[in-house]
This record gives structure tokens, sequence and C-alpha cells, in this order.
């Protein structure tokens, strides 16, 4: 093989891998712009629901632990919550609340002596979320 001929191919190689990482770099700007997209789509989501929040019940030997932590301080969220409490039929036996820069509640609820229905933590659960929920939608 020439000179020439090895020049040629050579310079053919490196065009090859030119066009090669141009269409690798077209691909991953396509990947962004869908990440971007998907992020956007994701915080439009998140800003629909305001409130990021975390609720846990447990079930304990008579009645039930209830955690509830929401990452910004929501004035008269504690009595939509004990409202609810008060519809279930729990006593709040003991708790403690925090509403400085976010909100967080951890109450004991006891079951009500004249409360027939049997709940469970799942029920408490549900009905602590819609509190929150109408709350939210109150504001």
């Amino acid at each position: 093989m020439s000179s020439k001929d090895r020049k040629k191919a050579s310079a053919h190689r490196k065009l090859q891998r030119l066009r090669s990482a141009i269409n690798s770099t077209a691909e991953l700007k396509e990947k962004v712009e869908m990440l971007n997209q998907e992020i956007g789509t994701s915080r439009m989501s998140t800003s629909q629901n305001p409130l990021p929040m975390k609720v846990t019940v447990e079930t304990l030997e008579k009645g039930f632990l209830i955690n509830v932590f929401l990452e910004k301080n929501c004035p008269g969220l504690l009595v939509s919550i004990l409202e609810t409490f008060e519809e279930l039929g729990l006593d709040v036996l003991d708790a403690r609340v925090s509403c400085e820069d976010n909100f967080q509640l951890e109450a004991i609820g006891g079951e009500n002596q004249s409360n027939t229905e049997e709940m469970d933590a799942q029920m408490v659960k549900q009905a602590v979320m819609q509190a929150i929920s109408k709350w939210s939608e109150n504001i």
C-alpha cells in the first residue's frame, strides 16, 4: 500500500470516528432534553401537590401511634387532624407537636369506649391523610 493510500485510509478512519462522536453527542443531547422534560413534568406534579408529607400509623396494644411530618409550617393543620381523631373516635392520650419550621406530630390515640366500629392502622392513616388533603385545599 502506498503512502498516499495509507494517509487516505487514516483520514477516512478519523472521519468515521468524528462522525461517530458527533452522532453520539446528538444522541446524548436528545437524552438530556428528554430527562429535562421528565424533570419538568415531575416538578409540575409536585407543585400540584405542594405538601410532601410522611404519615405513619402503628398499632399499639390499646390504640395507635400516629406520626405526621410535613416539610413546612402548616397553621391550622393540627386542628384538622384533631377533628379527624374525634370523628374516628380516638382519644389523644399523649402528643408532641412542633409547628416552627415544619409540622411534626407524634400522638398516641386510644380508641374511645363508645366506639363500636373496629378500626385498624390503615384506616387511621387514610383518615389523617384525607384531613391533610382537605386542609391543603382550603389554604
